[in-house]
C-alpha cells in the first residue's frame, strides 16, 4: 500500500502505519523535553528507554533507540555520566540541615493575641522553647521526616546501583564482542595459524563419501572452532561476521565463536540446514541488539532507499563463495503450531517448482516493496532473520538470491 510511511520507513498494513506513527508523536514530545547537547539528559534518557518508561512499538522507535544509544554512549566515551552531571546540580539544590529546628507555623512568643501565638518574623525556633515532653515528640517526628526523606534516596541508590550493574554488564560484553570480531577479522585470509595442510572434512551421506577443501582464507578460523560454517557481510554496514552452526538453535543465542557467554550471541545457520547437499532456502539468524552488533541495524532495510544502497550481500560457506541480492524484505513473527500460515522459518527446500512458486508468491504478497528481483525454480536463496518489537514474537527478515 503505497504511502504508508514515517520517518523513512516503510509499513505494510495500516494499522503498522498507524502504530509508527505513534511512536514519532513520542519521539517528537520526547525531543522537546530533552536537551541533546547534555550528557546529562541524553544518559538519562537512555536509562529510562532501558528501563521501560519510554516503550515504542515500531522500527521507528527502534532507530531512535539506537540514536539515543549512539550519543550517549558517545558522550560516556568522553568521561561524562549520569551521575556526575546529577549531582552537580544536587549540590545546587541541596539545603543543609543545622541543629536548629525550623518551622513554618506560627512559633511560639512572648505576646498573644486573644489566645492565638503571633507569628514570629524569624522561622528558627531553639527546641529549649518547649518543655521535655513535646522535646521529644519534635524530635521523634523529626527521626520520622528524616526516615521518609532517606527512603526515596536509598530506592534511588538501589535503582542507579543495579542500572550501572546492568549497563556496565552491556558495555562489557558489547566492548568484549568488538574486540572479538576485530581479532577474527584479522585471522580472515590468515594462513600463519593454519595447522599443515588445507584442512579437509569428510561428509557421508548414504554410503557415499565426499571430500570438501575449506577455502584457504577460513582454514585458521576454522581450525580454531569446527562449529565456523562461513561469513556474512554486507559492504558499508557493521554486519561482518562469523557464521556458526551446531546441532541445536540455541547454543549459539549467548555463546560468541570463542564458544564464551556472550549476551550478544553469534549468527547461526539454521540446524536443518545443509551446506554440502544445498538446500533451496539457508537461514541465518542473529539478535537484534540495541547497540547495533549482530543483526541489530538489520531492519534499516525496511528502507527503500537503504536496500538499494545496500543490494549485494556477501556470504561465504568455508567451501565456497557466493554473492546474494535482495530479493524480499518483510516482518513475520513465530506462530503457533496448529496456525495454517505461511512460515518463512520452516521454507527450507522446496520439492516442485509449484512449491516453489507457492513459497515466492506469499513472500512477495509479505514484503514492505517491490526490489524488482525475483526468483524461479532451482535458484538457491538466503534468509536473514532477526527479532522485531512491532508485535509479540515478531520477526524481521531479509531474502536474498544467489546472484554468483
Amino acid at each position: 500500500m503505497a504511502g504508508l510511511e514515517v520517518a523513512g520507513r516503510r509499513f505494510r498494513t495500516e494499522a503498522d502505519y498507524r502504530a509508527g506513527m505513534r511512536d514519532q508523536a513520542r519521539i517528537e514530545k520526547i525531543r522537546t523535553q530533552v536537551n541533546m547537547e547534555q550528557p546529562g539528559e541524553v544518559i538519562s534518557l537512555y536509562m529510562d528507554i532501558q528501563s521501560g518508561k519510554y516503550r515504542f512499538e515500531t522500527v521507528v522507535g527502534n532507530d531512535f533507540d539506537d540514536e539515543i544509544y549512539e550519543l550517549a554512549q558517545n558522550y560516556k566515551r568522553q568521561g561524562y555520566t549520569r551521575d556526575s552531571v546529577l549531582t552537580e546540580e544536587k549540590k545546587k539544590k541541596s539545603v543543609r540541615i543545622t541543629g536548629s529546628f525550623a518551622k513554618k507555623k506560627p512559633s511560639a512568643g512572648p505576646e498573644h493575641e486573644k489566645g492565638r501565638v503571633r507569628k514570629s518574623s524569624s522561622a528558627e525556633v531553639s527546641l529549649d522553647s518547649y518543655d521535655e515532653k513535646m522535646q521529644q515528640e519534635i524530635l521523634l517526628e523529626f527521626k520520622k521526616r528524616e526516615r521518609r526523606r532517606r527512603l526515596p534516596v536509598v530506592l534511588g541508590s538501589v535503582v542507579a546501583l543495579a542500572c550501572f550493574g546492568y549497563f556496565g554488564v552491556y558495555y562489557y560484553f558489547a566492548d568484549r564482542t568488538q574486540a572479538d570480531f576485530e581479532n577474527l577479522a584479522s585471522l580472515k585470509g590468515n594462513t600463519t595459524l593454519a595447522a599443515g595442510p588445507p584442512t579437509v572434512t569428510i561428509h557421508r551421506t548414504e554410503g557415499e563419501e565426499i571430500e570438501l577443501e575449506v577455502l584457504e582464507e577460513y582454514q585458521t578460523l576454522y581450525n580454531k572452532n569446527k562449529s565456523l560454517i562461513g561469513w556474512l557481510k554486507i559492504d558499508d554496514t557493521n554486519i561482518d561476521y562469523p557464521v556458526m552452526q551446531t546441532v541445536n538453535n540455541e547454543y549459539y543465542l549467548d555463546h560468541n565463536y570463542s564458544q564464551e557467554y556472550d549476551k550478544n550471541g553469534s549468527l547461526f545457520l539454521d540446524k536443518d540446514c545443509d551446506i554440502v547437499h544445498r538446500n533451496t532456502n539457508l537461514i541465518i539468524y542473529g539478535h537484534h541488539m540495541k547497540s547495533g552488533k549482530m543483526f541489530g541495524n538489520l531492519n534499516k532495510y525496511s528502507s527503500e532507499e537503504y536496500a538499494k544502497q545496500h543490494a549485494t550481500i556477501q556470504f561465504d560457506t568455508i567451501y565456497e563463495k557466493g554473492t546474494y541480492e535482495v530479493m524480499y524484505v518483510f516482518r513475520s513473527r513465530i506462530y503457533n503450531e496448529e496456525e495454517i500460515v505461511f512460515k518463512y522459518y520452516q521454507f527450507f527446500d522446496a520439492a516442485s517448482e509449484k512449491e516453489f512458486n507457492s513459497q515466492m508468491q506469499e513472500m512477495a504478497a509479505l514484503s514492505l516493496y517491490d526490489t524488482g528481483v525475483t526468483a524461479s525454480y532451482g535458484d538457491e536463496l538466503l534468509t536473514l532473520s532477526t527479532c522485531d518489537n512491532s508485535e509479540q514474537d515478531g520477526r524481521f527478515v531479509v531474502v536474498a538470491k544467489r546472484v554468483a
